[in-house]
Formats: C-alpha cells, sequence, structure tokens
C-alpha cells in the first residue's frame, strides 16, 4: 500500500434500504420516511439516510483498501447535499498518509452520485490488521 492507492464501491440505494435502516437504527425522521412531509422541506422529497454512504465507506475500507481486519479510528466528513432514493452512490477512498510502525493509515474519503454531485468529503484514520 502506498500513499496514491484509491478503491471505490457503488451502490443504488432502493426503498429497501431505508426501511432496514429504520428497522435497524430506529431512525423514522419523516424526512426520510414520508414524503409528503418531506415535500415541505427545501429538498421537496425524502431523503436516504447519511448512515448508508458512511456504511459505503466503511465496507471499501474493510474488503477493499486497506481490506480485512481494518478498524476505523476516527471519521471526520463533511455532508455536502442529500442522498435520494434511486441514486446510484459512489464511495471512494484514497490513502493520503501511513504511518507504518502503529498500522495507522490516513485516507481521504468521498461519496458522489451518478451526477458526480458531491455528497460527502472528508478524512478517515484506520488501523491495520496486525
Amino acid at each position: 500500500m502506498k500513499i496514491g492507492d484509491k478503491a471505490s464501491l457503488s451502490r443504488r440505494v432502493t426503498e429497501a434500504d431505508i426501511e432496514e435502516c429504520v428497522k435497524l437504527m430506529q431512525d423514522r425522521n419523516p424526512m426520510h420516511t414520508d414524503e409528503v412531509f418531506a415535500k415541505g422541506h427545501k429538498f421537496g422529497k425524502r431523503i436516504a439516510h447519511g448512515v448508508i454512504s458512511l456504511g459505503l465507506i466503511s465496507a471499501v475500507l474493510g474488503n477493499k483498501l486497506p481490506g480485512p481486519g481494518t478498524i476505523i479510528l476516527n471519521m471526520n466528513l463533511k455532508f455536502m447535499a442529500p442522498i435520494f432514493i434511486d441514486d446510484t452512490i459512489t464511495a471512494e477512498v484514497e490513502v493520503v498518509g501511513i504511518k507504518d510502525e502503529k498500522g495507522v493509515i490516513t485516507l481521504k474519503a468521498e461519496c458522489r452520485n451518478q451526477n458526480k454531485t458531491d455528497l460527502i468529503s472528508g478524512i478517515v484514520v484506520v488501523l491495520l490488521k496486525e
């Protein structure tokens, strides 16, 4: 692994994803679950739970780069735009710092939708499997 290495993963956000988030996290915010309520918000329609994109970033980290055994130590992410149902989001991570003696890696993390709109951007610090 070296600075500049990248990996990504894409997923279409579905109604079933929203339902699973409600079941798992008990987040019934009407911005996610009630179309009539959400129409009155500046976004004009329901949005997906932000944790869906965070989970996609986590999946890239744990499955691709750095890979199995990776543990997230810190995330500093900015949510820049909403994720809507039926959006296809792509999470990408890039190695920006390595501390070999401690097994700590710093990565830039970003999520974009199918229109290349920036959704999330920030830094993730992870611990590698020994």
